[in-house]
């Protein structure tokens, strides 16, 4: 049986035993995801977008994307990316939290915007 074969009869079956251990430390999990640091941190991006995370998991979602070498280009890419599997919805509640997240605050943004489309 391949390793990718076993990992998804683990997962599959609920390898309780399997699962704690990627829990529990963080080195495991990464090391049996096969994936680099800035992938591992864009498809958890991703994943908080599908599950309609509050702001401060994406803080640490996206200085981990950041230790891995995002850009800020990448981390807002992961909303374009998964519009299509998650929705508009998710992805217009995941905005502004992604955003402030990168230091910069949508809403003030378009206050600004608005504000300056009123002056004659």
């Amino acid at each position: 049986m391949s390793e990718f074969e076993e990992t998804l009869r683990k997962l599959a079956v609920r390898d309780d035993a399997y699962v704690d251990s990627l829990l529990a430390d963080d080195h495991a999990g990464a090391t049996a995801s096969r994936l680099d640091e800035k992938t591992r941190a864009l498809v958890r991006v991703g994943a908080l977008v599908a599950v309609d995370a509050t702001p401060p998991s994406y803080m640490e979602a996206i200085e981990s994307a950041r230790r891995g070498g995002a850009s800020s280009e990448e981390i807002v890419g992961c909303l374009v990316a998964v519009l299509p599997a998650v929705g508009v919805a998710r992805v217009v509640s995941a905005a502004p939290k992604v955003a402030l997240a990168l230091g910069y605050d949508v809403d003030a943004a378009l206050e600004g915007h608005a504000t300056n489309a009123r002056r004659p």
